[in-house]
């Protein structure tokens, strides 16, 4: 939704949503979340650690992937919405039939780029003590003295499922490519 309504040719629907896009692309997901977990309670609301992840995650990463959807489908022709246009679609009947499908394709390795560096991110949940890869890995090497091996262990995790999502990144751009299409 955030793509569709920051392709609009009308500014004064786009440059809201522009900044809205800009903004949490400049600020950082840490600030972000401990402001939610510290601050709040000092508003009266006070919200858990998992709650304070997810809500510090969803305007940054919403921000990224919209500007991503965005650029994929300012990268399909114009001509293509000018048929599904002159077929008789609608704004919207244009977008999901033609324009995202196209769009969506486009943007799948920009898409899994950061899905992978939003997993990475999934660190900082630590600062505030969420229960993640990285603190479960501190814990145990509090308890063990093994820095090395444990530290070690986190690496090849983190490793492995970024290379994981980038499998599947490609295998899912080999899947909707046209044939024929480079």
């Amino acid at each position: 939704a955030l793509a569709m309504l920051a392709s609009v040719r009308k500014p004064w629907v786009r440059w809201p949503l522009m900044a809205w896009v800009d903004f949490f692309r400049a600020f950082p997901p840490l600030v972000l979340l401990i402001f939610l977990y510290a601050g709040l309670p000092f508003a009266g609301l006070e919200l858990g650690g998992f709650a304070c992840v997810c809500i510090a995650f969803f305007p940054t990463t919403g921000a990224y992937y919209g500007e991503i959807l965005r650029a994929g489908i300012h990268s399909v022709p114009a001509g293509q919405a000018e048929a599904a246009r002159a077929l008789g679609h609608s704004y919207i009947g244009s977008m999901r039939y033609v324009m995202l499908p196209q769009a969506v394709r486009n943007a799948i390795p920009a898409l899994m780029n950061h899905s992978v560096s939003l997993f990475k991110n999934s660190s900082l949940a630590m600062a505030i003590g969420v229960a993640e890869l990285t603190h479960a890995v501190k814990e145990i090497e509090n308890q063990s003295f093994r820095a090395f091996e444990t530290y070690l262990l986190a690496t090849v995790t983190y490793l492995a499922f970024s290379l994981l999502i980038m499998v599947v990144g490609a295998w899912l751009a080999r899947r909707v490519r046209i044939a024929g299409a480079r």
